[in-house]
């Protein structure tokens, strides 16, 4: 018998089907509004400095020259475009680049900051590092540069660092107690030996006789925190793989001839998820604070970067100059309080004592 097709359902907006408990979760996650709104905080303050050379740069993001647009933020153009006489890049801040676009009824929009992280003021009325004003909303440091600006950089770096640490240390973790719990034996207990033999490598040392060697960037510091932060989840995931292993739907799993790999993934893996989820907010904060520490340190990003922890080094080496280390100080406060905050909802939504109406 040919079904028939009504006109009506053809053109019915899918949905997404979403289960009960993750409703109920959600559910418990919105309870906690704390959590809930430090989400979107965090949420919005990343999304802002993920454009941050549209906010805070030395290039503008448009200029009109001879009835022509060009786009500096985008593109190099040498000095000669606008009638000068360099083969270099123009330098928009230069009052004779500014006067040659004038003269052709040309006009330069600019940024909400005029400053990248790198630019140093070097029209300042007093000495670096010099207070807040009008120009320089939160002070410069003390080689000129916008304390502001950094802040948003270092905003931006930090998390990117953060989250990009968390996700592939996550991976390897979760790999590693998956293999340790299900199969335990011999298996569990080599690796729970070589996890303590691991663990106790002095990370600090380690990096300090590499920055020795080679000069540390984002992806070397970024493997050199990798090797030892993935041991954060192993005990976690191990012990859900050890209490599920053996319940009735694997062993029946495993009678029907599933294999090892399928059982993990498939039966085990989901429960194991739940666990490190909750932990994942806490283990971002832990990575960005490392990151901080190192920089302030001045084992972390190559020198110029823009770097919380160098912000919060020089706050330390100009005490005269407060605005550079409590710029740090509440940077640093806030970020880690929302992701704690967030961490902490994420805890009450997969509890399950937690049941909303």
């Amino acid at each position: 018998m040919t079904e028939i097709i009504s006109p009506e359902a053809i053109f019915v907006t899918p949905r997404i089907a979403v289960s009960p408990l993750n409703k109920r979760r959600w559910r418990n996650f919105k309870a906690n509004r704390r959590g809930y709104w430090s989400l979107w905080i965090f949420l919005v303050l990343f999304f802002i400095t993920l454009f941050a050379e549209f906010i805070a740069n030395d290039k503008p993001l448009l200029v009109r020259y001879d009835g022509g647009l060009y786009v500096p933020v985008f593109v190099s153009y040498p000095e000669t475009a606008f009638g000068g006489e360099f083969q270099t890049e123009a330098d928009y801040r230069d009052p004779y680049v500014k006067e040659l676009i004038e003269k052709k009824g040309g006009y330069i929009v600019w940024p909400l900051i005029p400053f990248s992280y790198s630019t140093i003021n070097l029209n300042l009325d007093t000495p670096a590092p010099s207070p807040p004003s009008s120009v320089d909303w939160l002070g410069t440091d003390d080689q000129g540069r916008d304390v502001l600006a950094r802040m948003i950089y270092g905003f931006r770096i930090s998390v990117l660092f953060g989250l990009v640490l968390t996700f592939f240390s996550s991976i390897i973790g979760v790999a590693a107690g998956a293999v340790q719990g299900y199969f335990g034996g011999w298996t569990d207990l080599l690796f729970q030996r070589f996890i303590e033999i691991w663990t106790s490598v002095p990370t600090l040392y380690l990096i300090i006789i590499i920055s020795a060697v080679i000069a540390p960037n984002f992806w070397i510091l970024l493997g050199i925190l990798l090797l030892f932060n993935w041991v954060s989840l192993v005990g976690v995931v191990r012990a859900e793989f050890l209490r599920g292993r053996n319940f009735e739907y694997v062993t029946a799993a495993r009678a029907l001839g599933l294999g090892n790999l399928a059982i993990m993934y498939r039966h085990l893996l989901p429960n194991a998820m739940v666990a490190t989820l909750t932990f994942l907010p806490f283990i971002l904060n832990s990575s960005i604070s490392t990151l901080t520490s190192l920089d302030f340190l001045g084992f972390g990003l190559p020198p110029g970067s823009p770097s919380l922890g160098e912000l919060l080094a020089q706050g330390k080496a100009n005490l005269q100059a407060p605005w550079l280390g409590l710029t740090g100080f509440f940077t640093l406060a806030i970020m880690l309080s929302l992701l704690v905050f967030i961490g902490e909802a994420v805890r009450d939504a997969f509890d399950p004592r937690k049941v909303m109406s």
